[in-house]
């Protein structure tokens, strides 16, 4: 099961579930596709995160998603390779939306390079209320504009800046997770 939860930690408060969506993380077994890394990892300005142009490479594959899609930037990480002899490698670890046409319909099952993926409809709620963006909502009250935040976006207050990854080891999918097609 490869699933995203989405909580809100109020400072001082209990922890609430806000909501839950499929997600893909890396496939092992090709060259150049990586061990989604565990861990957690700050969402921070010195990442700069970007927007996805909606091109397609040769296979016919928007790999960012749409045009527009913000693609979330955590930074170098050490990762395991899921390819020849695994070992561990730097790698660029990225939380960003996919083919709306060919791959989000895969969501909930590994499927990426290593990166996160997620649907079009979580990255909209993500971007368009700054939920990770605590980082760069700081950068921009200091007077250092950021580009890729949108002019229409209303962020939530005290927003968050860390993306949580675990393994949970269950070998049974949730009732809320049915199997992608």
């Amino acid at each position: 099961m490869q699933a995203i939860l989405v909580y809100w930690f109020p400072v001082g408060e209990t922890a609430s579930l806000i909501g839950a969506s499929p997600v893909s993380t890396g496939r092992v077994g090709q060259y150049d596709h990586f061990e989604t890394p565990l861990g957690v990892f700050d969402h921070a300005t010195a990442n700069p995160d970007f927007r996805a142009e909606g091109t397609v490479n040769a296979f016919g594959f928007r790999g960012y998603g749409a045009k527009g899609m913000r693609v979330y930037d955590l930074g170098w990480q050490q990762a395991t390779r899921g390819w020849g002899k695994g070992g561990e490698s730097a790698m660029r670890l990225q939380m960003h939306a996919t083919d709306p046409v060919l791959a989000e319909s895969k969501l909930g099952s590994v499927q990426s390079k290593g990166c996160i993926r997620i649907p079009a409809t979580l990255n909209w709620l993500l971007d368009h209320f700054g939920v990770l963006d605590a980082d760069y909502a700081g950068a921009t009250s200091d007077g250092n504009p950021r580009w890729v935040l949108q002019d229409d976006r209303q962020p939530v207050p005290d927003a968050g800046r860390y993306l949580v990854v675990v393994d949970s080891l269950r070998e049974a999918r949730a009732v809320w997770s049915p199997a992608p097609p």
